[in-house]
């Protein structure tokens, strides 16, 4: 009796083991799998705020009337800091002080690199001021203070300033204008946002409003190839279904 009750205690026990070994086989398993992406996260986060991935190199993209140089200087304040921990805060108080830049992305590379590719803002003309000429973007922001007017930048002549609706049509127009028609623009001027007017060479633009430039742009360069500015004395393309020259 004594060796049946071993043999059945033994049987029991052997049962239980048998129908366990897959659940201990699964945690484990689990359990090597947390380990492991334990070790990975804790290696990810050191090796991220460590030194080795602190900022060394600024590279900036897309700079022409800005001076590369200088934007990199303006991040002197955060070198050595952390690539993970350079916030927003910090690049745009780096880019506060260049005017000239209308947008700006910023790319951490590691180990030590963060790109920086800017935009810079694209003048639209100048206007006369108090004291002197001012070259201004599409926005009104003061790009330089010229002594004379730059070649391929009209002379922007509208009421209510920068802030007025003419300033804005007339921006919008220019922008529109394509390369080889803008440069010969010498002048611009609004009263309201639908009375823009261009002067190319001898002859007068009669544009009217900012509506459809992509159309009337096109238009004009036709009318210009068919009959160049020293021929005629006005394009109208106000209606560029039904433009005018004379």
């Amino acid at each position: 009796m004594a060796r049946a009750t071993r043999d059945r205690r033994r049987y029991e026990r052997a049962e239980v083991r048998r129908f366990t070994v897959r659940t201990r086989r699964r945690r484990l398993a689990w359990g090597i799998a947390l380990g492991a992406i334990g070790l990975l996260v804790a290696a990810v986060l050191i090796g991220a705020y460590s030194p080795l991935m602190a900022l060394r190199v600024v590279r900036v993209e897309g700079a022409s009337r800005v001076p590369a140089a200088e934007v990199e200087a303006a991040f002197e304040p955060i070198l050595g800091t952390p690539l993970a921990l350079i916030d927003r805060s910090g690049v745009q108080k780096a880019m506060s002080g260049f005017p000239l830049i209308e947008t700006y992305q910023t790319e951490a590379v590691p180990p030590d690199t963060l790109v920086v590719r800017i935009v810079e803002r694209t003048p639209v003309g100048v206007i006369e001021a108090d004291d002197g000429l001012v070259l201004v973007d599409a926005a009104g922001v003061v790009m330089d203070r010229p002594e004379a007017r730059p070649d391929g930048q009209p002379v922007i002549t509208v009421e209510g300033g920068v802030a007025g609706d003419g300033f804005r049509a007339v921006a919008g127009v220019v922008r529109s204008l394509p390369a080889e028609i803008r440069m010969q623009v010498t002048a611009a001027s609004a009263e309201t946002a639908d009375d823009v007017t261009l002067q190319i060479g001898d002859a007068r633009v009669v544009w009217g409003s900012a509506e459809d430039s992509g159309l009337k742009a096109d238009v004009l360069d036709d009318l210009m190839r068919a009959a160049p500015p020293g021929s005629v004395s006005l394009y109208d393309v106000s209606a560029p279904m039904s433009p005018v020259t004379m």
